[in-house]
């Protein structure tokens, strides 16, 4: 699978730590990425259907136990994965991989992603429709609204990986600039790396 095909330019808003990769994948390794996730089966035990790799999430308990493992990233998903641990990205090989599925209408609550589960990266590739995501700082109130374009790259590190929240809101469309933007279907692909005292 071809990467950084098209790559132009890292976006950084007013949160530190925030990092945007406009076009990381080339539309051709996009539509190949989109095709074997489709081809793997779905869970749909939330409001959107997921695919976990590595290690299962548990949205219950909100943490990752080391009996949750499911084993190795499939082969599709290395190369990825091996480019994302460059120091600029992860900076390390992830072990956990989850695919979140995003219909009109779908979103997902702000939220942290658990810091004593996760490394201190978080890398989600954006894959289908644009989408808007708000990033909200609760200690001041404050909030920024981050486009991820298809085909993007976001990086959560520091400040933004540990102190701001990021959501989607659930609608059918989003306001950019004075433009409504309608949303169509919308796959999210989350790289993370397990803490060793994670679980038993």
């Amino acid at each position: 699978m071809p990467l950084f095909g098209s790559m132009t330019e890292v976006v950084g808003p007013a949160i530190p730590g925030l990092l945007t990769v406009r076009d990381f994948l080339p539309p051709e390794a996009a539509a190949g990425l989109c095709r074997h996730i489709d081809e793997q089966p779905w869970r749909d035990d939330l409001k959107r259907r997921v695919q976990h790799y590595g290690y299962r999430y548990d949205y219950t308990a909100r943490t990752v136990r080391r009996d949750a493992r499911l084993g190795p990233l499939p082969d599709w998903l290395l190369p990825l994965a091996t480019a994302l641990a460059a120091p600029a990205f992860l900076g390390a090989l992830a072990d956990q991989v989850i695919v979140n599925e995003y219909l009109p209408g779908q979103g997902i609550a702000s939220h942290v992603d658990c810091l004593p589960c996760f490394g201190p990266r978080i890398a989600i590739l954006s894959l289908g429709s644009p989408a808007v995501m708000i990033f909200s700082q609760p200690r001041t109130d404050a909030r920024h609204a981050v486009m991820l374009e298809e085909r993007s790259l976001t990086i959560l590190s520091g400040a933004a990986r540990t102190d701001w929240q990021h959501g989607i809101p659930a609608r059918k469309s989003d306001v950019v600039g004075g433009v409504k933007l309608v949303r169509s279907r919308r796959v999210s692909v989350t790289f993370r790396t397990v803490r060793p005292a994670t679980g038993s």
